[in-house]
């Protein structure tokens, strides 16, 4: 059947065309404003010497991309980044996932804790940031109340540059492994009942179930995450920005806090921007080698 020399199909076709276009303009539109125009001026910003207040911009080129090139504290920040990606990987996923297992075989009886293991996640990274500020605190803290139980002194974990790190990871993973959690008590939904009634039926005991049916089944899950938990990592600022700015030194100074530090403490945009845009560069690499090197497993 044809209208107009325009066959059905082809008209359902363009007409499907059009109200997806109509639909997919709202969102084009905000990644347009909110994401590609911030990262074109980010790189364009990057090329001039300005404070960020006054209207007058010099343009110097490529001279702060010269510097971040040999900017030992922008590289520390990047290594910093670098071990809370790895330790965050290593320390949430495998938690979430004995998590998410532990709650999954448990059912119904086991929905408490399924509430309480969440709550972390529903707090703000601002306001976890105060609490174990003042948790961890050298006069009063909790650690510091313990080791004075047992005749200790007063142990500073954020004020060493040897612990702050650490400290910052795990408080870190205290609060986003519950996402980790409900990902893979969400990917255990996805394997067929059917398959666990079948492994129980030849005498699958739950710890072979796991071991050899459903952990396999979950390597795409694992995968996922790792590059969720890789991304995030690499980004991260607010709660080490409130629990340590970055100091003592820079041992807990990472990419964000050094660039908001660049920006906005010392009025230097220009060179702020071309740490974002380090940053961003650096990101994109490492989340493109890290996805090449998954899917490249998968295939072999």
């Amino acid at each position: 059947m044809k209208e107009k020399g325009i066959s059905l199909l082809e008209m359902r076709q363009r007409n499907t065309r059009k109200v997806a276009a109509l639909f997919l303009a709202p969102v084009t539109i905000l990644l347009i404003v909110f994401i590609l125009y911030p990262i074109i001026d980010t790189f364009i910003t990057s090329g001039y010497q300005w404070n960020g207040i006054s209207s007058a911009k010099e343009f110097i080129g490529f001279e702060n991309w010269k510097t971040l090139l040999t900017d030992k504290n922008f590289w520390i920040a990047f290594r910093n980044n670098l071990v809370i990606m790895v330790l965050s990987i290593v320390i949430q996923i495998p938690i979430g996932l004995a998590l998410a297992t532990f709650l999954d075989f448990g059912g119904k009886k086991l929905t408490i804790f399924k509430v309480i293991c969440f709550v972390p996640l529903l707090m703000s990274s601002v306001a976890i940031g105060f609490l174990f500020t003042y948790a961890l605190a050298t006069n009063g803290g909790i650690v510091s109340t313990i080791s004075g139980w047992f005749g200790g002194g007063n142990i500073d974990l954020l004020g060493n540059p040897k612990t702050a790190l650490l400290t910052v990871i795990i408080v870190i993973c205290w609060q986003f492994t519950p996402f980790y959690m409900v990902y893979f008590m969400a990917a255990f939904t996805n394997i067929p009942y059917d398959v666990f009634e079948a492994a129980r039926i030849d005498g699958a005991t739950r710890g072979q179930y796991f071991w050899r049916i459903a952990l396999p089944l979950l390597v795409p899950s694992m995968k996922s995450a790792a590059i969720l938990s890789m991304v995030g990592s690499l980004k991260y600022f607010d709660l080490i920005y409130v629990m340590t700015g970055g100091g003592p030194g820079t041992s807990t100074e990472l990419m964000a806090t050094y660039m908001y530090k660049q920006s906005f403490k010392n009025f230097n945009m220009g060179y702020g921007s071309a740490v974002a845009g380090g940053m961003f560069i650096l990101i994109s690499m490492v989340a493109l080698i890290t996805m090449k090197l998954l899917k490249g497993k998968e295939e072999a």
